[in-house]
């Protein structure tokens, strides 16, 4: 069977490479907007599930793989922030708190689709101003839920707990989709 992976992200390409898959990469075009009925906890698997369904029909032989991350803190989403000012807002409104990752996953076949969901909280010590500052301007985490990275300097320095798997917090929940695509 050969892999599809619905995915830009950097990390979602490293993380299935690591786990010893082959794949090529493939390009969705799809507007991402969670209605607001959803609640946040289905949100990451309803945005997985659209990619998928967006996606041109399968071939017998191809499995794809589409994923999306939902940062949540106090029931309010936290998607990518589209400035530094929002990037800021964002750390700020983290800071010294837990919150909530989720991570969607759907493995779509031809003739069956498969979408899990896994969530990890986050605890993030007290951030400075100087401290996001320094993140901002040195990480750019204009591309990611929450405005950050786990496997990057705020992540290292500054992460208190998690409670959940690591890799469901970097953007695929690499334990569901090794058992599935072992399954498959």
């Amino acid at each position: 069977m050969k892999i599809l992976l619905a995915s830009q992200s950097p990390r979602r390409k490293e993380l299935l490479s690591n786990l010893g898959f082959d794949f090529e990469v493939v390009k969705i075009d799809c507007e991402e907007i969670v209605p607001e009925h959803i609640k946040v906890g289905e949100a990451a698997g309803y945005l997985s599930e659209l990619k998928a369904s967006a996606f041109r029909k399968l071939k017998e032989n191809e499995i794809l793989l589409t994923a999306d991350t939902v940062v949540a803190i106090d029931n309010q989403f936290l998607g990518k922030p589209q400035n530094e000012e929002d990037a800021r807002n964002m750390l700020q409104l983290l800071s010294g708190k837990t919150h909530q990752v989720y991570t969607g996953i759907t493995i779509k076949t031809l003739n069956n689709t498969i979408t899990e969901t896994d969530v990890a909280d986050v605890e993030i010590d007290e951030l400075t101003t100087d401290e996001i500052k320094y993140y901002i301007q040195n990480y750019q985490p204009f591309d990611k839920a929450g405005s950050y990275g786990i496997q990057e300097w705020l992540g290292m320095a500054k992460i208190k707990k998690i409670h959940g798997s690591f890799y469901t917090i970097m953007g695929l929940p690499t334990h569901l989709v090794y058992k599935i695509l072992k399954e498959i």
